[in-house]
């Protein structure tokens, strides 16, 4: 099996920083997170309010008996 390589940079990995070689190439990816160019796959925000308003309701049917 080949040697893991840095998402980033694409040099071998450093064992204290796996999967990266670097601080500076850890720094780089927070970075994409913070600036949202990657992004983990949701539900649409209109389900999502639609599912809250369900259980607003459905809460609010359940404080009333």
């Amino acid at each position: 099996m080949p040697d893991p390589t840095c998402p980033i940079c694409g040099k071998p990995t450093v064992p204290a920083l796996r999967p990266f070689c670097s601080k500076r190439c850890a720094d780089v990816d927070l970075g994409r997170w913070i600036t949202g160019q990657y992004v983990v796959p949701g539900p649409d925000t209109e389900d999502e309010e639609a599912l809250l308003d369900s259980k607003a309701l459905l809460d609010k049917k359940g404080s009333l008996g």
